[in-house]
């Protein structure tokens, strides 16, 4: 993209805003929309995964699957 709106890119964005776009599009994934359904367990992280790389630092994506994984085995953080 084109760094919207400061033409920011990398890791010129402050990390603070790539962690919670990874977290940010997580949320919507798993929620009920006017126009679809939450998406499942498995989507939701299939979908993560396809934007590594490009969507969403990889690193970020591996953190935050690492840490929701923690999560679901009942693993208190």
């Amino acid at each position: 993209g084109k760094g919207y709106p400061d033409g920011l890119s990398g890791e010129n964005i402050p990390l603070s805003a790539r962690i919670l776009a990874v977290a940010d599009a997580y949320d919507a994934m798993k929620s009920d929309r006017p126009y679809r359904k939450a998406l499942t367990e498995e989507t939701a992280i299939q979908e993560l995964r396809q934007g590594s790389g490009t969507q969403f630092e990889p690193k970020l994506v591996e953190i935050f699957l690492e840490i929701l994984k923690q999560n679901l085995s009942g693993a208190v953080l």
